[in-house]
């Protein structure tokens, strides 16, 4: 069974920094694309970034240029490196894979950026 373990959430002030991690367990993590999705209270849940397992990336045009998204397979670990923060960042972040038909999903982890 796959197990995602998120952490790195907290406040932080509009333009700060916030590194957040999943770590995997139960799964063949590098064989497998990995990504961060978030959800805003009142909105749905949306695609934030993307690492396959050959490393190619993409992003959501809200986040290009301010986010990273990396793995570390030996690890089994993918980091969101989220840079320049805006007060529209807020959500709850939760790492994701799909293993069809099955989507498995982490606990998620607060992120507040306000002044």
């Amino acid at each position: 069974q796959v197990r995602f373990v998120e952490s790195g959430g907290g406040l932080v002030q509009p333009g700060g920094s916030l590194r957040l991690s999943c770590a995997a367990s139960g799964t063949i993590f590098s064989a497998y694309a990995m990504d961060w999705y978030r959800q805003a209270p009142g909105k749905q849940r949306e695609l934030v970034a993307a690492i396959q397992s050959s490393g190619n990336t993409n992003y959501a045009d809200s986040v290009k240029g301010r986010f990273t998204i990396s793995r570390d397979n030996a690890k089994n670990t993918v980091y969101l490196q989220m840079n320049s923060l805006k007060p529209e960042d807020t959500a709850v972040y939760y790492c994701h894979t799909r293993r069809a038909p099955y989507d498995y999903w982490g606990q998620g982890t607060q992120v507040t950026v306000s002044s």
